[in-house]
C-alpha cells in the first residue's frame, strides 16, 4: 500500500513538473514577437561614438544582437561567452556585425559596466526598450542572427552552453556561406 502511495505521488510530482515547465516555455514563446524565418524589424541605435545607425544600414553582414540587462545574473554568465567565443573571434570579419544591446540602460550605465567588466564589445543603449520591444515582451539575455538579406534564422532565450554552443554553429556556417 505505502508503494503504491509513493509511486502516485511520484506520478503527481512528475505530471505538476511537466505541465510547470511546459507553462514556462510556452510564456517564454508567447512572450517573443518575432520568429525565425521573419525580417528583422526595423530598427535606429547609436553606436558608442553617438553615430546613428539603422539595421538596414548593416545589410550585406550577418548580425548577431544579444539583448541584456547588468542586473540580469544569466546575461552576466553569458556575456563573457559572447566577447570571447563571439567577438573575439570575428570581430576582424568584415561581414560581421556585433550589437549587444543593454535594455533599459542608458549610455553612461553602460559605459561603467563595460569598463567594470573588461569588455571591448561595443554596448548600446536601450532605455525605454524602444528596440527590445520589436523583437519580445520580456525575457532576457535574448540572441537573434539576422542573415546577409536581413532574414532571422536564429533565435535563443535564456543563457545554456547547448543553446550557445548551437548559436555559435549558426554564425560559423552563415559566415562560410
Amino acid at each position: 500500500m505505502k508503494s503504491t502511495y509513493l509511486f502516485s505521488l511520484a506520478i503527481v510530482s512528475l505530471v505538476t513538473f511537466s505541465s510547470t515547465l511546459f507553462a514556462q516555455q510556452s510564456e517564454e514563446e508567447k512572450a517573443t514577437i518575432v520568429q525565425v524565418g521573419q525580417q528583422v524589424p526595423h530598427f535606429v541605435f547609436k553606436n558608442e561614438d553617438g553615430e546613428e545607425l539603422s539595421i538596414s544600414d548593416l545589410k550585406g553582414q550577418v548580425v548577431m544582437i544579444n539583448f541584456f540587462a547588468t542586473w540580469c545574473g544569466p546575461c552576466l554568465k553569458e556575456l563573457p561567452h559572447v566577447e570571447s567565443n563571439i567577438f573575439d573571434t570575428y570581430k576582424d570579419n568584415p561581414n560581421f556585425r556585433l550589437l549587444v544591446i543593454g535594455r533599459e540602460h542608458n549610455s553612461d550605465e553602460l559605459a561603467t559596466f563595460k569598463e567594470k567588466k573588461g569588455y571591448s564589445f561595443q554596448l548600446i543603449a536601450d532605455l525605454e526598450r524602444k528596440i527590445y520591444s520589436k523583437f519580445a515582451e520580456q525575457f532576457i539575455p535574448r540572441n537573434f542572427i539576422i542573415d546577409r538579406e536581413g532574414k532571422i534564422i536564429y533565435s535563443s532565450v535564456g543563457f545554456n552552453e547547448a543553446d550557445f554552443n548551437e548559436l555559435k554553429k549558426v554564425l560559423a556556417s552563415e559566415l562560410a556561406n
